[in-house]
């Protein structure tokens, strides 16, 4: 996957949970996490590499906050567009 990506879980019409994958080789698999925000979890492979997002609070999460963390791992910044699915319901 050299692309980042969304993905949202809902429930009932309403986002229950969403990850945002991170750019990475298919067979990393996550090996521990980190509470980074709230309702952010970073995701990282044996290496401590980040491989993705997890989205534990949908309705509390914003651009502004998904951004800082992209931007410490010098990944680039999401745009309001790309969260749209995550921020319309």
């Amino acid at each position: 996957m050299n692309e980042a990506y969304l993905e949202v879980t809902f429930r009932r019409g309403r986002p229950i949970a969403a990850y945002y994958y991170l750019p990475r080789k298919r067979s990393q698999k996550s090996y521990r996490t980190r509470r980074i925000e709230p309702g952010l979890v970073l995701d990282l492979n044996r290496d401590g590499q980040a491989i993705g997002i997890e989205i534990t609070a949908p309705s509390k999460v914003s651009v502004a906050a998904l951004n800082r963390v992209l931007t410490k791992l010098g990944l680039s910044r999401v745009t309001r567009d790309e969260l749209a699915p995550l921020l319309a319901a």
